[in-house]
């Protein structure tokens, strides 16, 4: 290490009184306790998306307008290992379901999936418009263009072990809208 003479320490690291100082990569002075507290913050997020066995992508919610009472919620779903989507919660909807829309003697159908939605391993899962997708039902407000909609899936593994995935989906007009 190199030896700020001025200092009598080295350069990344010098202490004034009992307060021990390092500096980041940007040249900022923190406190030895601020380091720790920030390097075991990083390190549990390095763990738990490491523990994260799901992968969401292209999530967002179609934009619903006052008085409409349903809107749909689409994305990507990719794990790692066999699961089922199991659930949905939001705190904007009365009532969150993965639904199914397919054709039944020449008319189109929706209704919600019982026992969830298989993930096969390493196998992506498209909802989207006219397939499957997540239903919001009971809208609490309006879901204006531009806003985030908070919505957790609950998946479960082959072992019955659950995992649940927070996200903040952007509200939109179309699937192209969202993408920046």
């Amino acid at each position: 290490t190199r030896i700020d003479q001025s200092r009598g320490a080295c350069r990344c690291c010098h202490a004034i009184g009992n307060n021990r100082l390092l500096t980041d990569l940007k040249g900022n002075h923190m406190k030895f306790s601020q380091w720790i507290a920030g390097a075991a913050l990083l390190a549990g997020i390095a763990t738990a998306v490491q523990a994260q066995t799901v992968t969401v992508t292209d999530g967002w919610v179609r934009a619903s307008v006052q008085g409409q009472n349903a809107t749909g919620a689409f994305m990507s779903i990719k794990a790692r290992e066999n699961t089922r989507l199991v659930g949905v919660m939001t705190p904007v909807a009365g009532v969150a379901e993965v639904h199914e829309m397919k054709m039944d003697g020449g008319v189109m159908k929706m209704r919600a999936v019982d026992g969830g939605l298989e993930i096969p391993a390493g196998k992506t899962l498209e909802l989207k418009s006219g397939s499957y997708h997540v239903m919001l039902m009971d809208l609490k407000a309006a879901l204006p263009k531009g806003s985030t909609v908070p919505l957790t899936l609950l998946f479960k593994d082959a072992k019955g072990v659950e995992n649940r995935v927070e996200l903040q989906l952007p509200v939109a007009l179309s699937a192209s809208a969202h993408k920046h």
